[in-house]
């Protein structure tokens, strides 16, 4: 108690500032002029954002409300899987045979000239592809002996081939891939997508959050991040181990009633404010401090798949007591079916270059294929089981894709087999939710260096999610900084090919 009162204590305070003052002494001009600063600068928005792009006005009591998309969407929810580091398209999807005469060779001067690498340096040798390639199901789609799972899946997913980006390190390509942006400072696609559809669940939030392999991708918490978005439309992370929210269990000797007390408190001092200076980001303070206390019940049950039968943990590979990618994949089911709106998985390790066994195209990129493979596969035979593949659209890739030539360190051979980054030519999949099944779109040339045919950039990418949902991604807007900003800011097309 003794902190609600200092809270209430300083909130009386901060109400004695300049803002109030012209709000309740002066004429009301100053306010009228904050008032067009701050509307400027995007502290409002629409009550219903799909339906305008300019203009302002007060934001809704509830600002994770379901509202309605521009059009009728063929995908509900999204469950987006990023391999952070970036897989070899060439060991995994893209079938080279040409590539395997070139093995061992030098790398041809065109291929250098005027090109910029992370790494590589000097002449490197061509690489071959280590993968054996066969085709599979009915489409005929070629994959390597990597991903063994993903074989017996094909004919549900759509293959963009020549997909292309602008950034060849992983942070800034990481925040393109998901802000549109390679700087610090947009939403995330996540965000986006809840700031213009809201939630289907008032008990969990929007936009969840799930993170394996150890470590955090390069660009942070950015790219789950909300950016000039108010702060409710963020990815919320989830732990797989002890509690999945922290600090989301009540406190030694604080029992559910006084937790629920405390909030009616705490929402009353904050609705106050509001009603004074309405400020959007105090209404974000208020829902999640509600929705904080409504998921005490809701993430325990949510996140806890020791409830499901033993046949789906099988199928999946997982070992309900240890977090893992797998595991974060029957949570992103699970957290499907409850109604999040957007569920973002990254897996940590992807990123081979060769400079050690676990970073190397023939041992790490095969032992991490292993550790997700079965459960990807198992993800979309659950999801179309039950009904929900249908509406839910799932992607799959990474930030950007990797050379043909095998890296070198300045002029260097490295100890193992390894790939440098490469922003021209990468593959990434997409399956459900109003997606051709069994297709491929784009080319890539012989040694899988450019695209030839079909090329999607990254803005396309997001712009055909964003179709999927439901939503004309040059109207899907935020006036912040006296413009309209977009996911796709002044590119982007849908690609059409690839929905069904």
């Amino acid at each position: 108690m003794d902190k609600l009162r200092n809270e209430l204590q300083q909130t009386a305070s901060e109400r004695e500032t300049r803002r109030h003052f012209l709000h309740t002494c002066s004429t009301g001009l100053g306010v009228m002029a904050l008032g067009s600063l701050l509307g400027g600068c995007g502290f409002f928005r629409t009550d219903n954002p799909t339906k305008h792009t300019t203009g302002t006005a007060l934001l809704a009591d509830e600002p994770t409300a379901p509202h309605p998309s521009h059009r009728l969407p063929s995908a509900k929810r999204v469950i987006y899987i990023h391999m952070a580091g970036s897989p070899s398209q060439l060991e995994l999807f893209d079938y080279k045979p040409e590539l395997v005469k070139y093995n061992g060779k030098d790398c041809p001067q065109e291929l250098l000239e005027g090109k910029k690498f992370a790494f590589i340096r000097g002449v490197p040798k061509m690489l071959g592809p280590q993968g054996k390639f066969a085709q599979y199901g009915q489409s005929g789609a070629w994959v390597s002996d990597y991903l063994p799972h993903f074989q017996k899946v094909v004919d549900d997913v759509a293959f963009l081939k020549a997909m292309h980006t602008d950034q060849f390190n992983h942070a800034p390509a990481q925040l393109l891939m998901h802000t549109g942006s390679a700087r610090l400072g947009r939403p995330s696609i996540g965000s986006w997508v809840t700031y213009g559809l809201g939630t289907e669940n008032d008990n969990l939030p929007g936009y969840i959050v799930l993170a394996s392999g150890g470590k955090q991708p390069d660009a942070g918490k950015s790219i789950w991040g909300s950016g000039f978005l108010p702060t409710v439309y963020q990815g919320v992370q989830c732990r797989t181990d002890g509690d999945p929210v922290l600090y989301a269990s009540n406190p030694a000797g604080m029992d559910r009633n006084i937790r629920k007390q405390t909030i009616d408190a705490i929402s009353q001092i904050n609705q106050q404010q509001y009603d004074d200076v309405k400020d959007p980001e105090i209404l974000t303070r208020i829902s999640q401090y509600e929705l904080a206390f409504r998921m005490q019940m809701s993430v325990p049950d949510a996140m806890n798949i020791k409830s499901e039968p033993q046949y789906i943990l099988d199928s999946y590979g997982v070992d309900p007591d240890k977090g893992s990618f797998a595991r974060n994949c029957l949570l992103a089911r699970r957290l499907a079916e409850r109604g999040v709106r957007f569920i973002q998985l990254f897996d940590w390790g992807w990123d081979t270059h060769g400079t050690s066994a676990d970073g190397a195209i023939e041992i790490g990129l095969r032992d991490k294929c292993k550790e997700s493979d079965q459960a990807v596969a198992a993800l979309l035979n659950d999801l179309k089981q039950r009904g929900l593949l249908d509406d839910t659209l799932v992607v799959w890739g990474g930030e950007f894709g990797r050379t043909p030539m095998q890296e070198n360190r300045d002029g260097q051979v490295l100890p193992f087999m390894g790939r440098d980054h490469h922003l021209d030519a990468f593959t990434v999949w997409m399956a459900g939710g109003g997606i051709k099944r069994g297709f491929s779109y784009g080319e890539t040339d012989d040694i899988g260096y450019y695209g030839v045919k079909d090329k999607v950039h990254i803005h396309d990418l997001q712009a055909t999610i964003l179709h999927a949902l439901g939503f004309d991604h040059t109207k899907l807007t935020y006036q912040f900084q006296g413009r309209p900003f977009r996911l796709t800011d002044v590119a982007g097309k849908v690609v059409t090919p690839v929905l069904a």
